[in-house]
């Protein structure tokens, strides 16, 4: 028979540490050639999954569908009152207690776009939350594109720019960037202190100034907001899962305490 050694349960603790941190560790987006500006999201920031709610239903549900969430549950764990809910996050005419369901037909939708919308409700868990705010923050116009839109991070994407007054007009051009020395940080001018050098590069976005209704800063906290949502609806459960594994892990150190000395305890005889 084998001996139970320590060194055996402790390599069985390592395996149920590693399972319970495996979502965060596992969780990736596919590659894309533009640079990705980094992503995290804050489920404990009720304020902002609401303003996200709130921007989703205004521009997403028209087309996307998040079938495996109910109204009724985001409102609760959103803190939104049933009558705002009600008022301002159900667009469709359906009842509170339903999924939340686009109003577009199938047909009419692969008519249109050359393929129904997909769901929305598991992207951050496929693509990763730094992929969708990164994408959702890289149209352009683009006339060769049947909408007129194209994206930096899914090149040739069926998907028109929902978001175009917000934002304002984004081209693809010409912009004066930082430039960045071969030690990694940026080459100043030596004669201008505090100046940093600049150089022009080419296939960047540039927005039209004033051509929006809101300022890059704040569109870009629209957006950190609206995938904030998406990334709770991906996983609802995910606060009350990190609150229960908390315990668990807890209870597994306990039982690996006792079962030391257990193991010491019954194997002290057979030793001597």
């Amino acid at each position: 028979m084998l001996k139970p050694t320590f060194r055996t349960l402790s390599r069985l603790l390592g395996v149920a540490l590693v399972l319970g941190l495996a979502p965060g560790v596992f969780a990736a987006s596919g590659p894309t050639d533009w640079h990705m500006d980094s992503f995290e999201a804050d489920l404990h920031d009720q304020p902002s999954m609401q303003r996200g709610a709130n921007t989703y239903m205004n521009y997403c549900i028209g087309c996307h569908s998040l079938k495996f969430q109910r109204y009724q549950r985001t409102a609760d764990d959103l803190g939104i009152p049933d009558n705002v809910a009600k008022e301002l996050l159900i667009h469709t005419g359906q009842k509170i207690g339903e999924h939340m369901v686009s109003a577009m037909p199938g047909e009419k939708a692969k008519a249109w776009f050359g393929a129904p919308p997909p769901d929305l409700t598991m992207v951050t868990r496929t693509r990763g939350g730094e992929w969708l705010y990164n994408y959702l923050r890289a149209f352009y116009l683009d006339d060769s594109r049947p909408l007129g839109v194209n994206n930096k991070v899914f090149p040739n994407v069926g998907m028109p720019h929902v978001m175009l007054d917000v934002q304002g007009v984004v081209r693809s051009g010409c912009a004066q960037v930082p430039m960045i020395a071969s030690n990694g940080g940026e080459r100043r001018d030596p004669l201008v202190a505090g100046k940093t050098l600049t150089e022009e590069k080419c296939g960047e976005l540039v927005l039209d100034e004033n051509s929006g209704k809101q300022t890059p800063e704040e569109f870009d906290q629209t957006i950190y907001d609206l995938v904030n949502f998406m990334t709770y609806v991906g996983e609802p459960y995910a606060l009350e899962r990190q609150r229960i594994g908390v315990y668990v892990l807890l209870f597994l150190v306990i039982l690996f305490g006792f079962a030391y000395l257990l193991n010491r305890e019954y194997w002290k005889d057979v030793d001597h």
